[in-house]
């Protein structure tokens, strides 16, 4: 067993572990949780070796059968798109268990038990090479995920869960559909074979099939983004879930429809993806607009920050379709970004929450007054989150505004107004929360408390990766850039290659051909 197998499997095995110990004992419920957890993370560490020594490649992989009719198999493995994102599920695994310490105290065991199940289902969704796999991981991930919501969310946790299971349930159908109608057109569900077969020409297909088959693909990834207008389940599903919940909803899950972009949209169906290229990037720049504005006019501090999501995964999906190398380098960087960023300012937000028990802006007023440390470590969090230079998000968004100015610099114009906007909102919430005199309400039960070691404990490590990723982006960036290169060339179309494989006068005629000139 390598050592991806590892990272893979011991959750599973946690989970299991977890579900036979007394439920009567939450303490070791949540110590077990947390030290499996831990391990899982500190294994994950190793994954990164051989891409430091060689700076790309694929790695720990396992190929093996699983089910013989029809052929499926047990096909995992890691390259420079997956390895960050991998480190990010087990990252914030440990955080959210330690969050959830105190704020979670009833059906503790299968609380932390679905947690578990969802580190599980999160990794196998990056490393799966195997179409079946790949989708078996993706539906393990959402049924913990609607436990969370469903059994520990807040009022409208029943509305909230379901809404989340249908909208995603509508998507992975479509995307079942197309993983079928691949095998058996290729008689195959390996994703490195399909890949290969599709740029050798030994698989072909029309341009019918190959737009229906993007599509189908698409909207599974774009409603689990969410790319606008199909967003509309996220901020009912932030707005009830656990403080745990939405953290990893939003730093990871969220990420599952990003990835999916990159890694199955492009390289399968490069025409069709440039085909489609201006639409998807008008939905991108509308759900970045879009998403600010509504943002500015919440009153629930949950929904805002779900909504700042939207607009920000915009510039992931407007990354994404700039089809170079900026923009997509920029893109999954901003994966990155956003998980660590948005993944504190959630739990930030459930820390005001399990002292005061409201999420509405207009209860708070002047918190920094008596917690100082609380307002430190959120205003730096929502710097990271605006963009500010020499912390993480602008990395990413200035990456993908580089792209994008390359294709069509109308594109960027629309898309720097979003950034402008998070700045308006995210400002004028810390203004309201922990500026001016502080609100009386806040402590007529209770003083209002400062961070605690616990809390700190799990939000260090966040604020250590904002100033990091936006310092000293040569640690990430390396690798992610060499298998972006790959997934560009694996997009070109054949009439791009063609014109690029000809040379002098054959070039000009190409060129001409297809402008129609």
């Amino acid at each position: 067993m390598n050592l991806l197998n590892l990272v893979l499997a011991l959750p599973l095995a946690g989970f299991l572990v977890t579900l036979l110990l007394p439920k009567n004992n939450s303490h070791a419920i949540r110590l077990f949780s947390l030290v499996v957890s831990l391990a899982v993370f500190v294994l994950s560490l190793g994954l990164t070796a051989p891409f430091h020594a060689t700076g790309n490649g694929n790695w720990f992989v396992t190929d093996v059968p699983w089910i013989q009719s029809p052929e499926i198999r047990y096909h995992v493995g890691l390259d420079g798109l997956s390895l960050w994102l991998v480190l990010l599920s087990t990252l914030l695994t440990p955080v959210s268990i330690l969050v959830s310490w105190k704020y979670i105290d009833r059906r503790v065991k299968e609380f932390y038990a679905f947690l578990l199940l969802l580190e599980f289902g999160l990794i196998g969704v990056f490393v799966a090479w195997d179409l079946f796999l790949f989708y078996v991981f993706w539906e393990v991930s959402l049924v913990p995920m609607y436990f969370l919501i469903g059994v520990w969310g807040h009022e409208r946790r029943i509305y909230a869960a379901v809404k989340f299971f249908l909208y995603t349930m509508a998507g992975s159908v479509l995307m079942l559909a197309g993983i079928i109608f691949l095998y058996n057109k290729a008689g195959t569900f390996d994703y490195v074979n399909l890949v290969d077969l599709l740029q050798r020409g030994r698989l072909v297909l029309t341009s019918q099939e190959q737009l229906l088959l993007f599509l189908a693909f698409f909207v599974a990834f774009a409603i689990k983004v969410p790319l606008f207008p199909l967003h509309t389940w996220l901020p009912d599903a932030h707005v009830e879930a656990p403080t745990a919940g939405s953290i990893m909803l939003a730093a990871v899950m969220l990420k599952m429809g990003c990835y999916g972009l990159v890694r199955f949209c492009l390289p399968m169906f490069p025409q069709a993806a440039h085909q489609c290229q201006s639409w998807i990037v008008i939905l991108a720049i509308i759900g970045i607009i879009y998403g600010a504005l509504v943002a500015m006019v919440q009153p629930n501090m949950k929904k805002l920050v779900a909504y700042s999501s939207v607009s920000h995964l915009g510039f992931v999906v407007l990354g994404v379709f700039s089809f170079n190398q900026n923009g997509l380098d920029g893109a999954v960087y901003q994966m990155l970004n956003h998980g660590i960023s948005t993944g504190a300012l959630f739990m930030l937000v459930g820390y005001l929450y399990e002292r005061t028990h409201t999420l509405e802006i207009k209860d708070y007023g002047g918190v920094s007054t008596p917690a100082p440390m609380l307002a430190t470590v959120f205003l730096i969090t929502l710097l990271a989150s605006i963009g500010l230079p020499t912390l993480n998000n602008f990395v990413g968004e200035y990456l993908v505004l580089q792209g994008s100015a390359a294709v069509n610099f109308n594109w960027t114009v629309a898309a720097a107004v979003g950034v402008i906007l998070s700045a308006c909102y995210m400002l004028w919430l810390y203004q309201r929360v922990f500026v001016g005199e502080t609100n009386k309400d806040l402590s007529h039960h209770h003083p209002f408390l400062d961070l605690n070691g616990r809390e700190l404990a799990a939000a260090v490590p966040l604020l250590a990766l904002m100033v990091w990723m936006g310092v000293y982006t040569k640690t990430f960036l390396p690798v992610v850039s060499a298998a972006n290169q790959r997934i560009i060339e694996q997009s070109k179309t054949g009439v791009e290659t063609l014109v690029e494989k000809q040379g002098g006068k054959r070039i000009a005629e190409l060129r001409e051909l297809i402008h129609g000139r």
